[in-house]
């Protein structure tokens, strides 16, 4: 489900952010040496939050999901042309090929366009907040006008506190492959090496079903505990 799917982005994010230092142009040595830490709070922050959007992006596959519904018609005519090239629900977009594809066009758009850049952290916002329940039940124009300002609000917001998202590409990357992994350990698996049709399942004797009580009563808020535990060890001085 999409609360999950949108936790596990933010886990992995925070899980691998120390590792980023060693990459050149991604962070500042110097932040780390003035803060203990390798980026600061904003950006740790931002980097969760577009993670966890990014870890709804294969779902765009699928017109009748909600997360299609987060910026109303906008965001549901994406889903159609997605699930339309994609071949359908857990196909192309739920595969290593397009986990990588995702994030090396976020990279490159990062890098040369800053108004793409800028609508593709909007989006990602939008589907973040979505995922994890803002909105209003059977009221999809309004969830969306509710999710738009929240959205114009939070970039905002990381705009005025100068984060700079040189590691957008291996946010958009890493929060596509977050959900990949999570829907290899359900009972449908996933093609990771799309085109070969193949699917795959973690582990492969057991496949637990999406919107159970595994999911809602132990996988969520074992996400959420890690959420908030991985963000206050990444704020403590080395």
């Amino acid at each position: 489900m999409g609360h999950s799917h949108a936790l596990s982005g933010a886990v992995a994010w925070l899980a691998v952010s120390p590792a980023l230092i060693a990459l050149p142009g991604l962070t500042s040595p110097e932040l780390a040496t003035v803060t203990g830490s390798i980026m600061s709070p904003p950006e740790l922050i931002a980097g969760a939050v577009i993670c966890a959007g990014a870890a709804m992006l294969p779902d765009l596959d699928h017109p009748s999901a909600t997360i299609a519904q987060t910026f109303g018609p906008a965001t549901w005519l994406l889903s159609k042309g997605v699930n339309f090239i994609s071949g359908g629900h857990r196909h192309a977009t739920h595969s290593l090929l397009f986990a990588a594809v995702s994030g090396v066009g976020a990279h490159l758009l990062g890098q040369y366009s800053p108004i793409g850049r800028d609508i593709l952290v909007a989006l990602m916002i939008g589907l973040a907040l979505r995922a994890i329940g803002i909105g209003i039940p059977n009221k999809t124009i309004t969830s969306a006008v509710l999710n738009v300002a929240l959205t114009a609000g939070l970039f905002t917001a990381f705009h005025f506190m100068d984060v700079s998202y040189s590691w957008l590409g291996f946010a958009i990357g890493i929060g596509c492959l977050a959900h990949i992994v999570g829907d290899c350990l359900t009972e449908r698996g996933c093609p990771v090496l799309w085109p070969i049709k193949a699917r795959w399942l973690l582990p492969w004797d057991i496949g637990f079903k999406t919107g159970k009580k595994f999911e809602n009563q132990i996988v969520g808020p074992v996400l959420s505990i890690a959420v908030i535990a991985l963000f206050c060890l990444r704020l403590v001085p080395a």
